[in-house]
């Protein structure tokens, strides 16, 4: 479980193919240095808002094993050597929820469709995914718990202030960049609870 909060950018150092034929993987290797204050074998970090487990601690870093399914269904499959990505360590008992309950479990990639003068940042998004997207709701965008600050047909909003441009790779990010889409975990149990009354 996580927060949305990004405690530091890492890059991406370098992925190589590992696992069995009847189980393929790769195994991706994160330079960093904060978040591997106290990590252990066996803990979880979101990468871009993708949940990993810790396999392997680097002198530099952390190496994780990822499906392929994963690396298919979220933008992790994109990253080449160098790329920056927003990492988070998951959250601890009796920690401050500095953000919102995040699962690191995407739902979905969408492209950023528009940014303006004042930073705010349009998603496209389908209908199957807008449906969980409440106004002044949060989403989780590569890891980072937002605030929805407008919602349209096939679009969200989210305005992002000077720190969190500072502090995540969105302080570098273009129209048409892929991001990772995690909704908010209270509305998708809301739904799945009510599905059968509909």
């Amino acid at each position: 479980m996580f927060t949305g909060i990004v405690e530091e950018r890492g890059v991406f150092a370098d992925a190589v193919e590992c696992g069995t034929p009847n189980s393929p993987l790769q195994r991706v290797s994160i330079e960093c240095s904060t978040v591997m204050d106290g990590t252990a074998l066996g803990d979880s970090i979101a990468v871009n808002g993708v949940c990993l487990t810790v396999v392997d601690i680097l002198s530099n870093g952390f190496a994780a094993d990822v499906m392929h399914e994963t690396l298919r269904l979220t933008t992790l499959g994109t990253l080449i050597p160098g790329s920056v990505v927003n990492l988070e360590r998951a959250i601890a008992v009796g920690d401050r929820l500095g953000g919102h309950i995040v699962q690191g479990h995407v739902d979905t990639t969408a492209p950023i469709s528009s940014i303006n003068s004042e930073r705010v940042v349009r998603i496209s998004l389908s209908p199957d995914t807008l449906r969980f997207v409440a106004y002044k709701g949060s989403i989780t965008l590569n890891g980072v718990s937002l605030t929805v600050s407008e919602v349209g047909d096939c679009w969200a909003e989210v305005s992002l202030i000077p720190e969190t441009l500072a502090r995540t790779t969105f302080g570098d990010a273009q129209v048409g960049d892929l991001v990772n889409v995690e909704v908010d975990a209270i509305a998708k149990y809301v739904d799945h609870l009510l599905t059968p009354y509909k």
